[in-house]
């Protein structure tokens, strides 16, 4: 099989600060098969190199020489450290949902989701002007548009009446995680003050969309011995999060972790009576895949991508509902919980790192044909 030579433009991704979208893509390369097909090449920043030194270690890599993380050199660097290097690449790999004004082709363009246009009041003007204007003429300039479910896909072909041809899904991969034991959930119970409580575990961080306030409206209805841990960084709606939880007196039942080492969040999500999972707008929704994983049922939106990622391994509850409709459907999930973890351990063979590497290294092959 011909070998493609990937150039992977990782300047946009700096550790810690873009969300999921880092999780997305450097599993994705993590999973690209191991044949010589695709021959990856990394292109990113000194602390990219550090925090993901196995991929790093991987595939040859090359670091951009300035320390500072600030936009404008990264956007400077992406017209002449970057464009010095891919040409002689068969693609270009562009995975922050835009591509640079001056860009060697064919480009493969990832998506993550197309939330400022559905939700265009989170965003700040600058963001979303920069966006409206950026997004739309990207996708014309690539090849292939990758994105992780079939709702995005669905609402980039829409949004920008590109041939459906050229947009792909490639899925979310999750590794498999090392089997989590008694002494460490009760580790992560001990450090949290959770007793020997039932517990409910969110792991998002505190954006409008995701959902929180539902939560927090539910802990006043449903059991007053049942906790609920709100893992994930902090966001935009987290001063009024905490501001609910604290006039409702919920402040020894609702407890703030902030983000957790991958040890701790695996431990929480295992040793949880179920994971809630509220959000209003999803591209994909890896908790999700984790708590199947990890043998924890699930009680979610029924936002489309979360629909497409759980299929029959959750409980639904309809966007934008009540306390009182997400503490019933917690009371269903736990009356079903045999029966959805079961579901949930069969649904996560979809969402594994070989899934999702196989389908890059086929979108990688697509836009190489041009």
């Amino acid at each position: 099989m011909t070998e493609v030579d990937v150039a992977v433009n990782l300047l946009w991704l700096a550790p810690g600060r873009v969300g999921g979208s880092e999780q997305y893509l450097v599993r994705q390369l993590a999973g690209l098969p191991n044949d010589g097909a695709i021959a990856p090449r990394l292109l990113c920043q000194r602390t990219f190199k550090t925090a993901h030194a196995d991929l790093a270690a991987r595939y040859p890599t090359e670091v951009w020489p300035l320390q500072r993380d600030w936009r404008g050199a990264r956007v400077g660097a992406e017209h002449t450290w970057l464009a010095a290097r891919v040409r002689k690449a068969d693609v270009v790999h562009h995975g922050g949902g835009t591509v640079p004004v001056a860009a060697h082709r064919p480009i493969l363009l990832t998506i993550h989701d197309l939330q400022y246009l559905t939700y265009p009041e989170y965003f700040s003007t600058a963001r979303r002007t920069y966006l409206r204007w950026m997004v739309p003429r990207s996708v014309r300039r690539a090849a292939v548009v990758a994105v992780p479910s079939a709702f995005v896909r669905a609402t980039v072909i829409d949004a920008f009446r590109v041939a459906a041809e050229r947009v792909v899904v490639v899925p979310h991969g999750v590794p498999d995680a090392t089997a989590v034991d008694a002494p460490a959930i009760e580790s992560v119970r001990r450090r949290l003050g959770l007793g020997t409580r039932p517990y409910l575990v969110y792991p998002a961080i505190t954006h409008p969309h995701k959902g929180h306030a539902a939560l927090v409206e539910m802990m006043t209805v449903v059991d007053g011995d049942l906790a609920l841990v709100f893992s994930g960084g902090i966001g935009a709606a987290e001063a009024d999060v905490m501001s609910a939880v604290g006039d409702r007196g919920l402040a020894g039942r609702v407890i703030r972790t902030g983000r957790v080492p991958d040890a701790d969040r695996d431990a929480l999500i295992a040793g949880a009576a179920a994971l809630v999972f509220p959000s209003e707008y999803e591209g994909f929704g890896a908790p999700l895949v984790e708590a199947m994983m990890l043998g924890t049922p699930i009680v979610s939106s029924g936002q489309p991508a979360v629909r497409e990622v759980v299929g029959d391994a959750a409980v639904m509850v309809e966007p934008g509902s009540d306390g009182e409709a997400w503490a019933s459907a917690v009371g269903r999930a736990l009356d079903r919980r045999d029966e959805l973890v079961a579901a949930g351990r069969t649904r996560r063979q979809q969402f594994t790192l070989d899934v999702s590497g196989a389908a890059l290294a086929s979108a990688y092959r697509q836009a190489a044909r041009g």
